[in-house]
């Protein structure tokens, strides 16, 4: 790396708490959806299955706070949009908490993952810039 040029590794370059970070959370809760709506028409019944790899996409790149907001708008997205009766918040039964409940401890697995791998390339560009000099 030359002197005086400093490279950011492209997962880094959102910051966590900025609007832009929010927004791409938002963009891939939408192509999620759309996914699923696809899937849903192959048959695929698994609800959460396009949300768990957007919240990891989403907190690798737009840090903790947009994926924990990812993965919490995900829960109305599917019990309004796939639970039956689609389009309607319907009661929900055991089995649909139990199906929430999952996906909230996976998600919370992969945005502590995903927070893990973002401090391991912070820590990795710190050593870098540091062995230039």
């Amino acid at each position: 790396m030359r002197q005086g040029v400093k490279s950011t590794h492209p997962i880094l370059k959102l910051k966590p708490w900025s609007p832009a970070a929010f927004m791409v959370a938002l963009f891939v809760l939408c192509a999620a959806a759309v996914l699923r709506v696809l899937l849903d028409r192959l048959g695929v019944t698994f609800y959460f299955a396009t949300f768990f790899p957007a919240v990891l996409l989403v907190s690798l790149l737009a840090g903790v706070p947009a994926g924990a907001c990812a993965a919490i708008l995900a829960i109305p997205i599917v019990w309004w949009t796939f639970l039956p009766p689609e389009f309607e918040f319907s009661p929900l039964t055991l089995a649909d908490y139990h199906s929430f409940t999952l996906f909230l401890l996976g998600s919370t697995l992969l945005i502590w993952f995903a927070q893990l791998c973002r401090e391991a390339l912070i820590a990795l560009q710190r050593l870098e810039s540091s062995e230039e000099y």
